[in-house]
């Protein structure tokens, strides 16, 4: 029994952990997020909409600087002020946000927005659980190696959800009428966009390389196209 105790505690942390995160994601949205009010983008989301048999694509304003989509355990989808802004200002064209759009419906689509918030429990729980169990053979040195357990766990889980909402998109974009050439230069911009233009190692990074995903939507396209044909 005393040996099990970790994992017990790593299973109850992991539950507290999701519940809380989902509450306070929930109020944060709420309280800091208006309805997206825009001619343009809407008649695009409307084709999108179209396109999914959906009445419309609700989409917020999330008032944070910081240059990002999202889609939130409960299906919403958000554009944060500073992606808006730079849209305002010309730097981003109205079909490159909407690619952002249709990226998030991938998520919400395939489930990953619910699933990265368990996701993010249970790897908090397994840095718990290891931490805990590795600082009896390793003091001090068994955090460090739980962490980087759990890191390289979270990213490469992130970038195979990446690579499946590109793909959802891709074809969303493609039966919208909108096509694929704005989600792809897109993906060229956003380092200047987000000013993380080195970022971390690919190993560690959340999202995949960019010339990997435009690599990959062009898979998809040719793909697509000897099925038609």
């Amino acid at each position: 029994m005393l040996k099990l105790t970790p994992i017990l505690l790593a299973i109850a942390y992991a539950v507290l952990m999701y519940l809380f995160s989902s509450w306070r994601t929930r109020r944060e949205l709420d309280e800091k997020s208006q309805p997206l009010a825009d001619h343009d983008l809407r008649l695009l989301t409307d084709r999108m909409a179209r396109a999914l048999d959906l009445p419309e694509i609700k989409v917020h304003i999330y008032e944070v600087a910081p240059v990002n989509g999202l889609a939130a355990p409960d299906g919403r989808i958000f554009l944060t002020r500073g992606f808006y802004d730079k849209y305002r200002a010309g730097l981003v064209s109205a079909e490159e946000i909407a690619s952002v759009i249709a990226h998030e419906l991938g998520h919400v689509a395939l489930g990953h927005a619910r699933r990265r918030m368990i996701d993010f429990s249970g790897q908090n729980a397994i840095r718990v659980a290891l931490a805990t169990v590795l600082n009896r053979f390793l003091p001090g040195v068994g955090i460090w190696i739980a962490n980087a357990v759990a890191s390289l766990l979270a990213a490469r889980l992130s970038r195979q959800d990446e690579y499946e909402a590109d793909a959802y998109a891709s074809a969303l974009l493609v039966k919208a009428g909108i096509g694929t050439g704005a989600q792809k230069s897109l993906f060229r911009k956003l380092p200047g966009l987000t000013g993380m233009g080195g970022g971390p190692p690919v190993w560690l990074a959340s999202h995949p390389p960019t010339e990997d995903r435009i690599a990959a939507i062009e898979a998809n396209e040719a793909r697509w196209r000897a099925a038609i044909g």
